[in-house]
Protein backbone atom coordinates (compact mmCIF):
# COMPACT_ATOMS: atom_id res chain seq x y z
CA UNK A 1 0.00 0.00 0.00
CA UNK A 2 2.03 3.38 -0.82
CA UNK A 3 1.97 6.31 1.05
CA UNK A 4 0.99 9.16 0.01
CA UNK A 5 2.77 12.28 1.83
CA UNK A 6 -0.01 15.19 3.06
CA UNK A 7 -0.04 18.13 5.14
CA UNK A 8 -2.77 19.91 7.56
CA UNK A 9 -2.34 23.39 7.34
CA UNK A 10 -1.00 25.11 10.75
CA UNK A 11 -0.03 21.23 11.66
CA UNK A 12 3.80 20.68 12.56
CA UNK A 13 5.61 18.48 10.57
CA UNK A 14 6.12 14.94 12.37
CA UNK A 15 10.09 14.35 11.18
CA UNK A 16 9.83 10.10 12.38
CA UNK A 17 11.43 8.80 14.76
CA UNK A 18 15.05 8.84 15.60
CA UNK A 19 15.29 5.73 16.48
CA UNK A 20 13.70 3.36 14.43
CA UNK A 21 15.61 -0.08 15.26
CA UNK A 22 14.15 1.07 19.01
CA UNK A 23 17.38 0.42 20.05
CA UNK A 24 16.23 2.27 23.38
CA UNK A 25 14.09 -0.54 24.18
CA UNK A 26 16.45 -3.26 23.86
CA UNK A 27 18.92 -2.02 25.77
CA UNK A 28 16.22 -1.13 28.42
CA UNK A 29 14.44 -4.63 28.34
CA UNK A 30 18.74 -5.88 29.17
CA UNK A 31 18.54 -3.64 32.26
CA UNK A 32 15.01 -2.82 33.90
CA UNK A 33 17.44 -0.86 36.67
CA UNK A 34 16.34 2.30 37.59
CA UNK A 35 19.70 4.07 38.17
CA UNK A 36 20.12 2.60 34.55
CA UNK A 37 16.89 4.42 33.29
CA UNK A 38 17.16 8.06 34.63
CA UNK A 39 20.81 8.20 33.24
CA UNK A 40 19.26 7.64 29.71
CA UNK A 41 15.76 9.09 30.72
CA UNK A 42 16.39 11.88 28.23
CA UNK A 43 16.37 9.47 25.35
CA UNK A 44 13.06 8.72 26.05
CA UNK A 45 11.99 11.88 26.63
CA UNK A 46 13.43 13.12 23.28
CA UNK A 47 13.53 10.40 21.10
CA UNK A 48 10.05 8.38 21.75
CA UNK A 49 7.34 10.37 24.65
CA UNK A 50 7.70 13.55 23.02
CA UNK A 51 7.53 12.49 19.53
CA UNK A 52 4.42 10.16 19.82
CA UNK A 53 2.66 12.85 22.06
CA UNK A 54 3.16 15.23 18.79
CA UNK A 55 2.77 12.28 16.40
CA UNK A 56 -0.84 11.79 17.97
CA UNK A 57 -1.68 15.43 17.69
CA UNK A 58 -0.90 15.60 14.34
CA UNK A 59 -3.29 13.01 12.92
CA UNK A 60 -6.16 13.43 15.34
CA UNK A 61 -7.87 16.18 13.09
CA UNK A 62 -7.38 13.81 10.77
CA UNK A 63 -8.57 11.24 11.90
CA UNK A 64 -11.43 12.76 13.41
CA UNK A 65 -13.15 13.39 9.67
CA UNK A 66 -13.60 9.68 9.53
CA UNK A 67 -16.46 9.50 12.82
CA UNK A 68 -18.22 12.58 12.49
CA UNK A 69 -20.41 12.83 15.92
CA UNK A 70 -17.95 10.84 17.53
CA UNK A 71 -15.44 13.26 19.15
CA UNK A 72 -12.20 12.44 19.61
CA UNK A 73 -10.63 12.17 23.75
CA UNK A 74 -7.74 13.98 24.27
CA UNK A 75 -3.92 11.92 22.55
CA UNK A 76 -3.05 10.23 25.62
CA UNK A 77 0.34 8.47 25.82
CA UNK A 78 1.01 5.78 28.80
CA UNK A 79 3.46 6.00 31.33
CA UNK A 80 6.77 3.90 31.01
CA UNK A 81 6.60 2.23 34.49
CA UNK A 82 4.58 -1.05 34.84
CA UNK A 83 1.62 -1.77 37.87
CA UNK A 84 3.63 -4.52 39.03
CA UNK A 85 1.34 -5.10 42.50
CA UNK A 86 -0.53 -8.27 41.02
CA UNK A 87 2.56 -9.51 38.39
CA UNK A 88 4.74 -12.08 38.68
CA UNK A 89 7.08 -10.01 36.79
CA UNK A 90 8.71 -7.65 38.70
CA UNK A 91 10.14 -5.49 35.85
CA UNK A 92 9.55 -1.93 36.76
CA UNK A 93 9.59 -0.97 32.83
CA UNK A 94 7.48 -1.74 30.15
CA UNK A 95 9.66 -1.93 26.78
CA UNK A 96 7.96 0.22 24.47
CA UNK A 97 6.26 3.56 24.37
CA UNK A 98 2.15 3.41 23.37
CA UNK A 99 -0.59 5.87 23.00
CA UNK A 100 -3.64 6.11 21.54
CA UNK A 101 -6.99 8.35 19.83
CA UNK A 102 -9.96 7.24 21.93
CA UNK A 103 -13.37 7.48 20.80
CA UNK A 104 -15.83 9.18 23.69
CA UNK A 105 -17.54 6.75 25.88
CA UNK A 106 -16.48 4.78 29.56
CA UNK A 107 -15.06 6.05 32.41
CA UNK A 108 -11.57 5.64 30.94
CA UNK A 109 -9.94 5.70 27.74
CA UNK A 110 -8.90 2.32 27.44
CA UNK A 111 -12.50 1.19 28.10
CA UNK A 112 -13.98 3.09 24.36
CA UNK A 113 -12.81 2.19 21.21
CA UNK A 114 -9.57 3.44 19.75
CA UNK A 115 -9.41 5.07 16.63
CA UNK A 116 -5.76 4.64 16.54
CA UNK A 117 -3.66 2.56 19.06
CA UNK A 118 0.49 2.94 18.80
CA UNK A 119 2.64 0.52 20.41
CA UNK A 120 6.26 0.86 19.44
CA UNK A 121 9.24 -1.27 20.99
CA UNK A 122 10.52 -4.41 21.74
CA UNK A 123 6.78 -5.44 20.69
CA UNK A 124 5.18 -3.05 18.93
CA UNK A 125 1.73 -2.97 17.51
CA UNK A 126 -0.05 -0.59 15.35
CA UNK A 127 -4.57 -0.57 15.39
CA UNK A 128 -7.80 0.14 16.11
CA UNK A 129 -10.63 -1.07 17.70
CA UNK A 130 -11.69 -2.72 21.58
CA UNK A 131 -8.98 -4.56 22.63
CA UNK A 132 -10.93 -4.96 25.70
CA UNK A 133 -14.71 -4.46 25.69
CA UNK A 134 -16.37 -3.51 29.10
CA UNK A 135 -19.30 -6.27 30.13
CA UNK A 136 -21.63 -3.50 28.48
CA UNK A 137 -20.04 -3.16 24.71
CA UNK A 138 -19.21 -7.50 25.13
CA UNK A 139 -23.32 -7.74 25.44
CA UNK A 140 -24.43 -5.61 22.72
CA UNK A 141 -21.06 -6.64 20.03
CA UNK A 142 -22.34 -10.01 20.34
CA UNK A 143 -26.04 -9.42 20.43
CA UNK A 144 -24.88 -7.57 16.90
CA UNK A 145 -22.58 -10.84 15.83
CA UNK A 146 -26.31 -13.11 16.42
CA UNK A 147 -28.94 -10.93 14.34
CA UNK A 148 -28.47 -12.09 11.50
CA UNK A 149 -28.48 -9.05 8.93
CA UNK A 150 -26.74 -6.68 11.07
CA UNK A 151 -24.27 -9.64 12.30
CA UNK A 152 -23.69 -10.33 8.79
CA UNK A 153 -22.44 -7.46 7.69
CA UNK A 154 -19.98 -6.63 10.21
CA UNK A 155 -18.66 -9.87 9.66
CA UNK A 156 -18.31 -9.17 6.35
CA UNK A 157 -16.59 -6.06 7.14
CA UNK A 158 -14.02 -7.55 9.63
CA UNK A 159 -13.02 -10.33 6.82
CA UNK A 160 -12.43 -8.04 3.77
CA UNK A 161 -10.40 -5.78 6.04
CA UNK A 162 -8.40 -9.19 7.31
CA UNK A 163 -8.32 -10.02 3.45
CA UNK A 164 -5.98 -7.04 2.73
CA UNK A 165 -3.63 -7.72 5.68
CA UNK A 166 -5.38 -6.78 8.92
CA UNK A 167 -4.84 -9.12 12.28
CA UNK A 168 -7.66 -9.84 14.83
CA UNK A 169 -6.79 -9.77 18.33
CA UNK A 170 -8.40 -9.78 21.76
CA UNK A 171 -8.00 -9.25 25.59
CA UNK A 172 -9.45 -13.29 25.59
CA UNK A 173 -11.18 -15.49 23.57
CA UNK A 174 -13.81 -18.45 25.25
CA UNK A 175 -12.28 -21.69 24.55
CA UNK A 176 -16.62 -23.16 24.04
CA UNK A 177 -19.33 -21.44 22.41
CA UNK A 178 -20.95 -18.53 24.75
CA UNK A 179 -24.09 -19.43 26.68
CA UNK A 180 -26.91 -19.57 24.34
CA UNK A 181 -25.13 -19.62 21.39
CA UNK A 182 -24.73 -22.77 19.12
CA UNK A 183 -21.06 -23.98 18.60
CA UNK A 184 -21.75 -24.32 15.07
CA UNK A 185 -22.96 -20.65 14.51
CA UNK A 186 -21.73 -19.23 11.18
CA UNK A 187 -19.67 -15.79 13.48
CA UNK A 188 -18.37 -18.10 16.33
CA UNK A 189 -14.53 -17.13 15.79
CA UNK A 190 -16.36 -13.62 16.62
CA UNK A 191 -18.54 -14.61 19.17
CA UNK A 192 -16.08 -16.32 21.39
CA UNK A 193 -13.70 -13.12 21.06
CA UNK A 194 -13.97 -10.52 24.08
CA UNK A 195 -13.19 -7.79 22.55
CA UNK A 196 -12.29 -6.37 18.77
CA UNK A 197 -8.91 -5.07 18.03
CA UNK A 198 -7.44 -4.96 14.22
CA UNK A 199 -4.08 -4.66 13.88
CA UNK A 200 -2.46 -2.76 10.98
CA UNK A 201 -0.36 -4.63 8.43
CA UNK A 202 3.11 -4.66 9.18
CA UNK A 203 4.68 -1.02 9.16
CA UNK A 204 6.57 -0.82 5.55
CA UNK A 205 10.79 -0.74 6.18
CA UNK A 206 12.07 2.88 6.31
CA UNK A 207 8.54 4.57 7.10
CA UNK A 208 9.15 4.45 10.90
CA UNK A 209 11.67 6.82 11.12
CA UNK A 210 10.33 9.43 8.71
CA UNK A 211 7.14 11.53 8.31
CA UNK A 212 5.35 9.55 6.15
CA UNK A 213 4.70 6.87 9.48
CA UNK A 214 2.03 9.62 10.14
CA UNK A 215 0.09 9.66 6.87
CA UNK A 216 0.62 5.64 6.87
CA UNK A 217 -1.02 5.49 9.90
CA UNK A 218 -3.93 7.96 8.76
CA UNK A 219 -4.36 5.82 5.78
CA UNK A 220 -5.05 2.40 7.97
CA UNK A 221 -6.74 4.54 10.43
CA UNK A 222 -9.44 5.33 7.60
CA UNK A 223 -9.22 1.78 6.63
CA UNK A 224 -10.57 0.59 9.90
CA UNK A 225 -12.91 3.48 10.87
CA UNK A 226 -16.32 1.94 9.49
CA UNK A 227 -15.85 -1.30 11.66
CA UNK A 228 -14.55 0.85 14.99
CA UNK A 229 -17.63 3.41 14.23
CA UNK A 230 -20.03 0.40 14.31
CA UNK A 231 -18.61 -0.61 17.83
CA UNK A 232 -18.55 3.01 19.06
CA UNK A 233 -21.87 3.20 18.08
CA UNK A 234 -23.26 -0.59 19.48
CA UNK A 235 -24.49 1.12 23.22
CA UNK A 236 -26.43 3.65 21.13
CA UNK A 237 -28.39 1.39 19.58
Amino acid sequence: MAVRPRTVPGAETFPGFADPSMRFFHELDAHQDRAWFLEHKSEYEEQWARPLAGLLAQVAPRIARFYTGLPLRDPKVFRLQRDVRFSLDKSPYKTHVSGLLALRGGSEAVEAPAALYVQLGTESFVGAGAYFMPPPLLKAWRETLLDSRRGAAMARAVDGLTAHGYSISAVGSLKTAPRGVEPNHPRIALLKHKGLALGFPPIPAGVLGTADFADWLVDRAEETAPVVQKLARLLDD
